[in-house]
C-alpha cells in the first residue's frame, strides 16, 4: 500500500522521505502520520538500515481524528552514493487498537500476522537531494540571507562608529594644535573639559562597535535509534 492511497487507517504526507544530502552532516526528514478513523490506531516504523537512520518516535498509538508528526534523521555520510541514488526503504505499520491504549502496554506481537489484528503496511522510499536542488532550500536560504542581513547591518554601525571616531580623533588633534599656539589658561580648562566630553563619546563609540555578539546557527536533532531487523525484500 502506498501513501497516499484512499480508505487507510492512516495516511502520511510527505509520500517520500527526502534528505537534503551532505557529506559528515545529519538531515532530517518530518512525517506527518494522521489516523483516519474514529478508532485508536497504533503505528511501528520499521527500515532496511536500521543502523542508518534514527527515529522519533518509531512506535505510538493516535486518537481518533488525530495525527503526530515522525521525525527521521539520517547519520552523517561520509561519501557519497552511486549517481545520488539511495535503495533503502521504510514501512510504516498500523493497526487499530482498543481506546485508552498505551503503546508500551501494547503485546509484542501486537504488528504481526499471528496477533489475528488487521496489519495495514504503508512503504516509504528514500530520495537524496544535492544541494542544488530546489526543494529543501528554501529554509536554507531564508536562513543564510537573514544572517547576511544582520552581517552586513552590524557592519554598517561599526564603520559608522569607526568613521566618527576618526572625525572626533581630527577634532581633537586641531584643538591640541591651537592649544600649543595660545597660552591662555582659561583656554587651557576649556580645553580640558572638552576633551574630557570626547573622550567620554569615543569610549562610547568604540564599546559599541566591538560589543556586537556573533551570530551563531546551532541545529540540534533529538532522535532514538531505531532497533528493529532489516526487512527482507
Amino acid at each position: 500500500m502506498s501513501a497516499g492511497g484512499g480508505n487507510q487507517l492512516i495516511s502520511v504526507l510527505p509520500e517520500e522521505l527526502r534528505f537534503q544530502f551532505e557529506l559528515e552532516k545529519q538531515s532530517f526528514c518530518d512525517l506527518k502520520v494522521s489516523n483516519n478513523t474514529e478508532n485508536h490506531v497504533a503505528f511501528k516504523v520499521k527500515t532496511t538500515s536500521p543502523k542508518k537512520y534514527f527515529v522519533r518516535p518509531n512506535t505510538g498509538v493516535i486518537q481518533a481524528w488525530d495525527s503526530c508528526v515522525i521525525r527521521v534523521t539520517i547519520q552523517a555520510q561520509r561519501e557519497y552514493p552511486p549517481d545520488m541514488q539511495c535503495k533503502d526503504k521504510f514501512l510504516l505499520q498500523s493497526t487499530i487498537v482498543p481506546p485508552n491504549s498505551y503503546i508500551d502496554e501494547l503485546p509484542q506481537d501486537t504488528f504481526t500476522k499471528e496477533s489475528g489484528r488487521t496489519i495495514e503496511e504503508c512503504k516509504l522510499r528514500v530520495v537524496y537531494l544535492s544541494l542544488g536542488s530546489g526543494q529543501g532550500n528554501e529554509d536554507m536560504r531564508g536562513l543564510d540571507t537573514n544572517s547576511n542581513q544582520t552581517f552586513q547591518r552590524l557592519k554598517e554601525e561599526r564603520d559608522s562608529a569607526v568613521r566618527q571616531t576618526q572625525t572626533l580623533q581630527q577634532e581633537l588633534d586641531i584643538l591640541k594644535r591651537r592649544r600649543y599656539r595660545k597660552g591662555d589658561p582659561s583656554f587651557s580648562f576649556t580645553f580640558a573639559i572638552f576633551v574630557g566630553l570626547i573622550g567620554l563619546m569615543v569610549g562610547f563609540l568604540m564599546n559599541l562597535s566591538l560589543s556586537s555578539p556573533p551570530i551563531e546557527v546551532s541545529q540540534s536533532t533529538e532522535s532514538s535509534p531505531l532497533m528493529d531487523p532489516p526487512l527482507m525484500d
